[in-house]
């Protein structure tokens, strides 16, 4: 049974990999684009619905890269005025979080400027994955344990992973 104050929060669940996922992106950024227009300069699906193969949380991630802060502040109203769910600033002080809830799957949407150093980790993490299935493998029975071990923590599971992420993304960097 779930205690009480437990039950108004989301449990980290980790499905398998969704071959869907990618044309749900493509969907979804098509979405973007007409939402946001023509200030957009990328839109990259990021984190693990966007590794084929990998077990994910079965929410697409999505930053959508504009010229500056001032053209994300801008588009802050846009996303509300939309649907999404307004969840601050993220990671660095330019990155606003967006969650659509309503959709199937869940989508997560960052606006971010261009050259923003949290993308480009990113990038380079998801890249990194798919170029070594050994490492995307190994990602993916760490997440199915903490997702078990945190299983109503979102904060705490992604603060577990991150020493793994961070020196995949070393590891990615130094290859470049």
């Amino acid at each position: 049974m779930i205690k009480p104050e437990l039950a108004k929060v989301a449990r980290v669940e980790i499905v398998t990999y969704d071959k869907q996922w990618p044309s749900d992106f493509r969907d979804m950024a098509a979405s973007l684009q007409a939402l946001l227009g023509p200030e957009i300069i990328a839109i990259d699906h990021v984190g693990s619905t966007a590794v084929p193969g990998l077990s994910a949380k079965p929410l697409v991630d999505i930053d959508v890269t504009l010229p500056s802060r001032e053209h994300v502040l801008a588009a802050v109203t846009t996303m509300e005025r939309a649907g999404y769910e307004n969840r601050g600033n993220r990671y660095e002080e330019d990155v606003f979080a967006f969650m659509m809830r309503s959709t199937t799957p869940q989508r997560r949407v960052y606006l971010l400027p261009q050259g923003n150093e949290t993308h480009q980790k990113r990038l380079l993490f998801r890249d990194y994955l798919i170029g070594h299935p050994q490492v995307a493998a190994e990602y993916s029975a760490l997440k199915q344990k903490l997702a078990h071990q945190y299983a109503y923590d979102g904060d705490a599971y992604t603060r577990a992973k991150a020493d793994f992420v961070n020196d995949v993304v070393v590891k990615a960097g130094s290859a470049k």
